[in-house]
């Protein structure tokens, strides 16, 4: 995994799409955003609701959202809480972008 030089760990969207086993995709959109579709193995946890209960084991932890915004503040929020964690760059635009799998 290459983590970028930028101020919060980031990856790609392909890097996120071949994490190691084990390493969640938290899918931070709201609910109506996830019903238009997200990624086949991704979990919901809306940032609107969002605690350090919800995060699902497993690390590092990589965090999504429409385009790597509210991911990223996400991201800040658990890396400062000590949570090893990873923002998708170019969020679910990028992802489909890429041509990745989506599932509604």
């Amino acid at each position: 995994m290459n983590i970028s030089a930028s101020p919060l760990p980031t990856v790609t969207v392909k890097e996120a799409s071949e994490r190691p086993p084990g390493a969640p995709l938290v899918d931070v959109r709201e609910d109506d955003e996830w019903n238009d579709g997200h990624a086949p193995d991704a979990v919901s946890v809306p940032m609107s609701r969002i605690s350090l209960d919800d995060i699902p084991e497993g690390r590092p932890v990589y965090c999504i959202c429409r385009s790597g915004n509210r991911s990223g503040k996400v991201v800040e929020a658990l890396v400062n809480a000590g949570v090893e964690a990873v923002n998708v760059e170019g969020g679910m635009l990028a992802w489909t972008d890429a041509g990745l799998p989506v599932t509604h």
